[in-house]
C-alpha cells in the first residue's frame, strides 16, 4: 500500500502514484487526439469510441442533469472528472501497475475540492452570497421555528460534509478493494506454501474469491467514476436553481 519514492527533491516526493497520475494525463489526452485526428463524416472504430465517450459524459452527465439551457459550460469539467478518475481506478487492474491511484486519499480530496469551489462559485455567482446561503441552509415550506435547528444542519451537511464524503466514496472503496485483493492474493500464498495439503484447496478456494473481488473491483472503478461525476452535475444544477 505503501511504495517508497523514486526520487524526492526537498519535500516533494515523486513515486510510482505520481507516475501513474502523469501518464493517466498522457494517456487520455493521446487517446483523444488520436480518435479526433481525422474527424471523418463515417467514424473509424477510434473516432466512434472517443465520439460515444463524449456523447456520454455530454448528454447523460450534463444535458439530462444540469439542463439543457446551462450544461454546455460544464462540459469540459465532467469529462475531465469521468474519464481522468476511470483511467486511474482501472490502473489499480493493470498487470504491474496495479496501483488505483485514488486508494490514496490526497488525489481524491483535490478533486473533491475543485469540483466544491466549482459549485459554490457558480452559486454565488448566480444568486448573490446571501441568497445562495439561504439556499443552502434554509429548506422552503418548514415553520419558521425549525429554522434555528435547521440551519446548523443544513449548513454542516452542505457545505462541509457534502465534499468530504464526495471525496470519501471513491477513496473508500479503491482502498477497500485493493486491500481485498491483497487480502485474497496473501491468503492464497499462505495456504499453499505454508500450510500444503488441505490448504491447496483452500487456496483454490482463496483463488476463486480473488477472481471474484477482481472483476468485481472493475465494475466498482467505472461506477465510482460515474458516480463523483453525477454528484458534481446534482451539485452544480442544485447551485444553479432557483429553488432548494
Amino acid at each position: 500500500m505503501y511504495l517508497p519514492p523514486f526520487f524526492e527533491v526537498g519535500s516533494f516526493e515523486f513515486g510510482k502514484h505520481t507516475l501513474l497520475i502523469l501518464l493517466s494525463v498522457v494517456f487520455i489526452a493521446g487517446f483523444f487526439l488520436w480518435a479526433i485526428r481525422k474527424q471523418a463524416l463515417v467514424p473509424s472504430k477510434g473516432q466512434y469510441l472517443g465520439e460515444m465517450g463524449y456523447g456520454f459524459v455530454r448528454n447523460s452527465l450534463g444535458r439530462d442533469i444540469i439542463g439543457e439551457k446551462e450544461f454546455r459550460p460544464w462540459i469540459p469539467l465532467l469529462f475531465t472528472f469521468f474519464f481522468f478518475i476511470l483511467v486511474n481506478n482501472l490502473f489499480g487492474s493493470i498487470p504491474v501497475l496495479q496501483l488505483p491511484t485514488f486508494s490514496h486519499p490526497g488525489s481524491a480530496y483535490v478533486l473533491a475540492g475543485i469540483a466544491y469551489i466549482s459549485w459554490v462559485f457558480i452559486g454565488i455567482k448566480r444568486h448573490g452570497f446571501a441568497h445562495f446561503m439561504g439556499k443552502m441552509t434554509m429548506p422552503p415550506d418548514v415553520p419558521k421555528l425549525l429554522y434555528i435547528f435547521l440551519i446548523p444542519i443544513e449548513f454542516i451537511s452542505n457545505l462541509i460534509i457534502r465534499p468530504v464524503t464526495h471525496a470519501l466514496r471513491v477513496f473508500a472503496t479503491m482502498f477497500a478493494g485493493h486491500m481485498a485483493i491483497m487480502v485474497a492474493a496473501s491468503l492464497l500464498g499462505f495456504l499453499v506454501s505454508e500450510v500444503g495439503g488441505l490448504g491447496i484447496l483452500g487456496g483454490a478456494g482463496a483463488l476463486f474469491l480473488g477472481i471474484f473481488i477482481f472483476f468485481l473491483e472493475i465494475l466498482i472503478q467505472v461506477l465510482q467514476a460515474y458516480i463523483f461525476t453525477l454528484l458534481f452535475a446534482v451539485y452544480v444544477d442544485g447551485a444553479l436553481q432557483e429553488g432548494h
